[in-house]
């Protein structure tokens, strides 16, 4: 506490700082008006532009996160298509093998006449079944493709946050179907 006396010996705090003051040509009315006004500009940035510009960055953020989460949904339901697809074309293959082995085992029972007619008539089951496999897995595309293409165009427009135009939709419409195909 050394500084205490000479503080004291000079006059004291009030004087040195009346002496710093006129040294250095300080008007406290200026200066008092100049701190007014200060915080009146200060507190009117906070609450009209700071605080707008952070609900405006908040809101941006809630649609990115909701944008993620409508993509993960969306990965999700193409797996689960996918999954459901091939569980059909399973489905459909053991099914076409069952009915091939039972027209085999009915034409070993029957004569040789009939042995002929039973291998043509599976050979005719086996190929309505494929032909009904193919048309099933094609409708499942189909449908997995139009399901994908109004996702992909729902998330590209709650992402982007405008609405598209058809030439828009029709091109990730496009798009999707290429990636599904691929």
């Amino acid at each position: 506490m050394t500084f205490l006396p000479i503080l004291a010996a000079s006059g004291g705090l009030v004087d040195i700082a009346s002496d710093t003051a006129r040294v250095f040509g300080l008007n406290w009315w200026l200066f008092i008006s100049q701190c007014i006004s200060f915080l009146a500009v200060a507190f009117l940035l906070q609450k009209f532009a700071y605080k707008p510009i952070l609900t405006v960055l908040e809101e941006r953020r809630e649609k990115i996160a909701e944008g993620l989460e409508n993509a993960k949904r969306t990965k999700q339901q193409l797996a689960d298509a996918q999954k459901t697809s091939n569980e059909i074309l399973e489905k459909a293959n053991a099914e076409a093998q069952r009915m091939i082995e039972e027209a085999r085992a009915a034409a070993k029972a029957v004569g040789e006449r009939q042995t002929q007619a039973a291998i043509a008539e599976a050979e005719q089951i086996v190929a309505r079944a494929h032909q009904a496999t193919v048309l099933e897995r094609d409708q499942t595309m189909l449908d997995l493709r139009k399901q994908i293409s109004r996702l992909v165009i729902d998330t590209t427009a709650k992402v982007s946050g405008r609405v598209l135009t058809e030439e828009d939709q029709r091109r990730l419409s496009e798009d999707a179907s290429r990636a599904i195909a691929a």
